[in-house]
């Protein structure tokens, strides 16, 4: 071979090895990168070519994925019942995303997963259509109902867990919205999602995980769990030094009770039961501002928890002595989500062991292969069983007693705290109306539920927990007792 025949050969050699290089570069180095990139509208096409996987409930799909005739994007997301399964499951949509499990289990739905990579390869030979796994959550479908219609048109929202394990068994919020609406990528779908942004009644708020709350007298009872963790009383049925009126401390203001309720040196049992702000907020001043912090952080407050959905942190917070007295009996800075509080009631159900809420139980593989399942997990120990049990006997009390006779069920001990929650300043706004609970059986509890209402309509005399958020609690609880039969 002559000179110039090998220059044109070496050189069409390194072009040759240059194209390997670049195009082992783009698919191997810059991958990731330009499958994620905004542009590259071929991802798009291929994650909505094939049907999306379901977020199951009950052994039944929630979810399902119908065909689109305006885009090309072939499959689009539907609901059965949104506006109730929303704030467990969250939107899908082609031009705008998605959020909560949909986001989260993204991976499984779409089939796109690591863990479902067999499976892909395997239909690769097979020929058969790519569909998306299976989430299999832990909801109870019942509960779920019981929840959103006791809610009704009232703003609000019900968080309930089983005690035992953690699984969350209802998760509503209202008002609420169809993720159906705005599935797709149109301009409907667009002008249908920018009107519930503009809702002064934020339909797209998840209040159970994302909005925190004065817990009112429902924080109660982690103040009487700090009072006998810390020995500060062991007997609750002694009585409390607890003087009529209570004097605010630095302060010369004095801190009242609702009505001519028997609050003066009242025993825990029945400041729980009459719901005594002087004695509480009495006890959390002899207690102090670490003490009560270190207890609400056993509980699970002042950081984020996640079911995998994360829900937004319940605050006790670091404060001057009258603040604490205060946020002692659920009001100042003291904040709370409804899952929090529901975590609360479960940890006391559960004889004093907080188990970390979760609300998937398995994945399914396209062939309904289960891929993972959920172990148990305990969170924390807030209490001891002993003082849990106490703590459960002046809930008790409290219900078949006390403000919380409304949440009385049959045949079945049920546990409860009211709460009506200051709202606005110098309680200038409708307050919020709270109740706590669980109900116990022979084998244990097998639910514990929080409710708020935020009820705007109703007279402002008429708004308590025991009024209005404890019917709803009772419902939810009956649904999961009828189950267990």
């Amino acid at each position: 071979m002559n000179k110039p025949l090998r220059r044109i050969a070496m050189f069409c050699g390194i072009l040759v090895l240059a194209l390997l290089v670049r195009t082992n570069y783009l698919q191997y180095v810059r991958a990731d990168e330009l499958n994620s990139n905004e542009h590259n509208r071929r991802v798009e096409i291929e994650r909505y070519a094939h049907e999306r996987g379901d977020i199951i409930v009950d052994g039944v799909p929630v979810t399902g994925s119908v065909e689109t005739t305006d885009s090309d994007f072939r499959y689009k997301r539907v609901w059965k019942n949104g506006p109730m399964w929303a704030p467990v499951t969250g939107y899908s949509s082609q031009a705008f995303d998605s959020s909560q499990l949909e986001n989260i289990e993204d991976g499984i739905l779409t089939g796109n997963s690591d863990q479902l990579f067999f499976d892909r390869t395997l239909s690769m030979f097979t020929g058969e259509k790519k569909t998306g796994g299976n989430i299999v959550t832990t909801l109870n479908g019942a509960a779920q109902k019981a929840a959103f219609e006791g809610l009704g048109d009232k703003k609000g929202a019900v968080a309930a867990i089983d005690p035992q394990t953690g699984a969350v068994l209802a998760l509503a919020s209202t008002p609420s919205y169809d993720p159906s609406v705005f599935a797709g990528n149109s301009l409907k779908d667009s002008d249908a999602r920018q009107k519930l942004l503009n809702d002064k009644d934020k339909p797209m708020l998840n209040r159970a995980l994302r909005e925190t709350y004065p817990p009112g007298s429902t924080f109660k009872v982690v103040t009487a769990a700090a009072a006998l963790e810390n020995g500060l009383y062991t007997d609750i049925d002694a009585k409390t030094d607890s003087p009529l009126p209570w004097r605010l401390p630095q302060s010369t203001n004095l801190l009242q009770n609702e009505g001519s309720i028997p609050c003066k040196d009242a025993s825990l049992r029945e400041a729980l039961r009459w719901s005594c702000n002087t004695v509480f907020g009495k006890l959390s001043d002899d207690l102090g501002n670490d003490k009560m912090i270190e207890q609400a952080d056993k509980f699970g407050f002042n950081e984020e928890i996640f079911t995998p959905v994360r829900a937004d942190a319940s605050v006790y917070p670091k404060d001057n002595r009258p603040q604490n007295a205060m946020a002692g009996i659920g009001q100042a800075s003291n904040r709370t989500t409804p899952l929090q509080m529901a975590m609360v009631a479960a940890a006391i159900a559960n004889d004093g062991k907080l188990m970390q809420p979760y609300m998937v139980a398995q994945r399914q593989a396209p062939n309904l292969d289960v891929i993972y399942t959920h172990e148990k997990e305990q969170l924390s120990r807030p209490l001891s069983g002993e003082n849990a049990q106490k703590v459960q006997q002046m809930m008790e009390t409290v219900v078949e007693n006390g403000t919380g006779t409304n949440a009385q069920i049959d045949g079945v001990t049920v546990g409860g705290k009211t709460g009506t929650a200051q709202h606005g300043l110098n309680n200038s706004e409708k307050p919020y109306a709270w109740f706590i609970s669980y109900a116990r059986t022979d084998s244990g509890s097998p639910v514990a539920v929080a409710v708020v209402v935020e009820d705007g309509n109703a007279n402002r005399d008429d708004i308590s927990g025991g009024g209005l958020a404890a019917p709803i609690a009772k419902n939810v609880m009956t649904a999961v007792l009828d189950g267990k039969k």
